[in-house]
């Protein structure tokens, strides 16, 4: 089926037209991004790319988005926008106005994020806004770079700011880009960031002004309009196609960094009708003062993410997706997070709501099942003493098996970064006192089963200089459960490699920890889970997998039963192995 702005009934120049319409927003949108991008100042933006832009309506209805915006930062911007005409009226802007907020409550993700707001004016009235989205390299708190893993609350993540005017058709406004810079470690940075925010936003509002222009009011609203209903309709299309009834699911937070041994549970009921699907998270456990908190926006990204992946991809992402889905999130909850309950570690528990609603519609629906996946592991590297350095990254464990086929290596689930959101080495180098030693594949990572989970990874940085690291991971203690006698996931963690070559694990979860140069520090993400029973693997492919590094030939044995003979597979003995294993196995 065509994506076009108006119902396919109607006359093929009116489609034509408004597919033409449809694509000049999203690559407004898209070079919106790239101009972020190319102006940012932090390393992680313009080696990683990680920056969004979308296009909303004056409501904050979601319109268009960059194909580098992830669902995380388009449900920010979209959730953000009545907050912020709740502070600041519409009839209050004034072209050239530009906007910027953080607000996890309100729709934002946490402080280092920031999102920024232009209104497109259309007859002297506000009726659209364009808006940008990245994170910024510093805004204070405990940690550098935003990363206050043991935070009990907020005010530990750093600055918060309301909506507030950040410029005017004259420029920044100085007392707002005083209080941040004041507020961060590496000020030049921050407002390089900011200016780059605004330039997007900007650019973005003048290909939307201009597209208004051409196409006349009333017919670009009529567009959209039709654009949105006509997506409606294709959701409810494809959510019909899916089994009727109520699944369930949970999923397990391994721990909060606070609490040794406690950890946190997500749980959801999946409830598919006719058309539609309820989403509710009652009994999801209460928000605790400790960084795994999810604000709602982020919580509904992850649960909009989780049940598109069960529908046809084609289907646009934008507002008329999400009025098929009643997304329930409890107030106060891990998924709901109030005041002063830190926000910082949101991934986490939104992670266990896709998850949940993975799970749970795996079961309603098995040939597209998929067994749980490492989750990205975030940290940071920073100076200790000015003058400020920071190398905020993070790096992705394997996706679970999906019904059919392996899971991919090192390549994480993320619906929540950007384009290219692991930096290449040799920027990085350049920039921060560290060489990247090594960066492998760990072998038997991958949940072993009839398809195999995806690979970890491991990454070794040497410090060329003293540096505090600070670390917020999950999945390392519990790995990701395999489905159908699949085996769960290999468990990653983090290294200290000390001068004299021992090896030192690290907390999951850690704030500030000192290294002295010549240390090393070590990443290793967690693989994802299998899908079915290992001995019903074909010896083939696990030839395969053997001679690609990908499993050791102790696994190949132990796991995959294969029986050798002398330096080749017996054939024979490997099935009548297998077979009594399979015998012996629980029903």
């Amino acid at each position: 089926m065509t994506d076009t702005l108006t119902p396919a009934a109607q006359p093929s120049a009116d489609a034509l037209t408004a597919e033409v319409l449809r694509n000049a927003l999203t690559v407004a949108a898209e070079e919106a991004s790239i101009v972020v991008v190319r102006s940012a100042y932090s390393t992680f933006i313009v080696e990683g790319s990680d920056a969004s832009a979308a296009i909303l309506d004056a409501e904050g209805r979601l319109i268009a988005h960059s194909m580098a915006t992830t669902l995380m930062n388009s449900m920010a911007l979209s959730v953000a926008v009545p907050h912020l005409l709740e502070d600041i009226p519409a009839d209050t802007m004034r072209p050239g106005d530009v906007f910027v907020m953080n607000d996890a409550y309100r729709g934002g993700i946490h402080t280092n994020d920031l999102l920024v707001f232009r209104p497109v004016f259309v007859e002297g009235r506000v009726r659209y806004f364009t808006g940008t989205l990245i994170h910024v390299s510093d805004i204070g708190g405990a940690s550098a770079g935003g990363m206050a893993s043991l935070a009990t609350e907020i005010f530990l993540e750093g600055l918060q700011l309301p909506p507030v005017r950040i410029a005017t058709a004259e420029g920044l406004e100085a007392p707002i880009a005083g209080i941040l810079q004041l507020n961060s470690r590496t000020p030049d940075k921050v407002l390089g960031d900011v200016r780059a925010l605004i330039a997007g936003a900007t650019t973005a509002a003048a290909r939307v002004e201009a597209l208004v222009a051409e196409h006349g009011p009333e017919a670009f609203d009529q567009g959209v309009r039709s654009y949105l209903e006509h997506t409606e309709t294709r959701t409810r299309a494809a959510l019909a196609a899916l089994p009727r009834g109520t699944f369930r699911a949970s999923y397990v937070i391994d721990d909060d960094g606070i609490h040794p041994g406690r950890s946190h549970t997500v749980r959801v009921a999946v409830t598919v009708s006719d058309g539609s699907v309820v989403l509710d998270f009652d009994g999801t456990d209460p928000q605790v003062p400790a960084a795994v908190n999810a604000s709602v926006s982020q919580s509904l990204a992850a649960v909009v993410f989780a049940v598109r992946c069960f529908l046809d991809p084609t289907i646009p992402m934008n507002d008329g997706c999400l009025r098929a889905l009643d997304v329930r999130l409890p107030v106060g909850s891990l998924l709901n997070a109030q005041s002063p309950y830190p926000c910082g570690g949101r991934f986490l528990p939104a992670y266990a709501a896709m998850e949940s609603v993975f799970q749970a519609l795996s079961d309603a629906v098995p040939d597209k099942a998929i067994a749980a996946s490492g989750i990205l592991q975030p940290f940071s590297i920073a100076a200790h003493d000015a003058p400020y350095w920071i190398h905020l990254a993070y790096d992705y464990g394997g996706v679970g098996a999906r019904w059919g086929k392996d899971g991919p290596d090192a390549t994480g689930i993320h619906f929540g970064l950007g384009r290219n959101s692991v930096p290449q080495i040799e920027p990085v180098e350049s920039r921060c006192p560290i060489l990247v030693e090594s960066v492998e594949y760990v072998p038997d990572s991958g949940g072993s089963g009839r398809w195999r989970g995806g690979l970890g990874t491991r990454t070794v940085f040497r410090l060329l200089a003293d540096a505090d690291i600070t670390t917020r991971g999950d999945r390392l203690r519990n790995g990701p459960p395999g489905r159908d006698g699949g085996d769960p996931g290999r468990t990653g963690g983090f290294y200290r490699l000390t001068a004299d070559g021992r090896e030192v694990r690290l907390a999951s979860k850690t704030n500030n920890e000192r290294f002295l140069a010549g240390e090393a520090f070590v990443v290793e993400t967690t693989g994802g889970g299998g899908i079915g029973r290992p001995e019903e693997r074909p010896v083939e492919e696990v030839l395969a997998d053997l001679a690609a590094g990908k499993v050791t030939r102790q696994a190949a044995e132990e796991v995959y039963g294969l029986v050798w003979n002398g330096e080749d597979v017996d054939l024979s003995a490997t099935e009548q192995h297998r077979a009594g294993r399979r015998a012996a196995a629980p029903a």
